[in-house]
């Protein structure tokens, strides 16, 4: 069957890992997504520590709350801005079509389906059921239609990041959770609901359109991508789905190993 073929396609290639440095992409995009991949380690690894381990840290309230939303604005603003510069790019070859959005985003729902499938087994009364790779997955079939606006997508952005202070009311209903209608929303290790998150897609996609029309740069900047951090974050921006799936494993072993976690 073609599309099953191509979906397993998609699954094995958008974890294949790039070794080297690509020159033919923007360094900083790719360093800025290195960036929230690298702070990302870091929280998730305090996480661990509280949640694993039984340190004493509040990684609900205060600073490490803070960065938690630093980490995943800075994630999921880049995937925007991201999309903006391939949109850019294919409608100035006359390539623009729905369907690589389609199966990009189908490709990584699957893969936020396996992380929570996983989450199950550890602990089913917490697991994912709708996390950030389920979001980006939705909301990259979804940001297709905006990825042509400018100052809509900042007026809509804003929207709907402050909409969950201007609605009054929330549903019980669970099956709302995925869009962020629910008024309790049931425990779990990861949480991204479109509302307000899509907002934040909506903004990277202004940011990208106002910078990078037509997917280049519109100022000037000077090339920094030889020096080694830079490089290297780079090269992490460019593994940030393969860097996701594998860091929470690497980290538990890690700390396991220093004898840190008690499994």
């Amino acid at each position: 069957m073609t599309w099953l073929h191509t979906w397993l396609q998609n699954l094995k290639s958008s974890i294949r890992p790039i070794y080297h440095f690509r020159q033919d992409r923007l360094w900083e995009v790719d360093a800025m997504r290195g960036f929230a991949i690298a702070i990302m380690v870091v929280y998730h690894t305090v996480w661990d520590l509280y949640g694993m381990a039984g340190w004493k840290i509040d990684v609900y309230n205060g600073f490490w709350h803070g960065w938690q939303l630093v980490t995943a604005t800075s994630f999921i603003s880049v995937m925007g801005l991201a999309m903006s510069l391939r949109a850019g790019r294919l409608r100035a070859r006359g390539a623009l079509t729905f369907k690589p959005y389609l199966w990009r985003g189908v490709t990584i729902f699957t893969w936020g389906l396996i992380v929570g499938l996983v989450t199950w087994f550890y602990n089913p009364h917490e697991f994912i059921r709708f996390g950030i790779l389920h979001f980006i997955g939705v909301a990259t079939v979804l940001a297709y239609p905006f990825l042509r606006f400018r100052w809509m997508n900042l007026i809509l952005g804003s929207g709907l990041i402050l909409l969950p202070r201007l609605l009054p009311w929330r549903h019980q209903l669970s099956g709302l959770e995925w869009l962020g209608l629910v008024k309790d929303v049931r425990p779990t290790f990861d949480y991204f609901p479109l509302i307000p998150w899509m907002g934040v897609v909506l903004l990277g996609i202004f940011v990208g359109n106002m910078l990078y029309p037509a997917g280049k740069r519109a100022f000037t900047l000077p090339d920094w991508s030889h020096f080694a951090p830079v490089r290297w974050l780079a090269l992490a921006g460019q593994n940030s789905l393969l860097i996701y799936l594998i860091h929470q494993p690497l980290i538990i072993l890690a700390l396991t190993l220093l004898g840190i976690i008690k499994l």
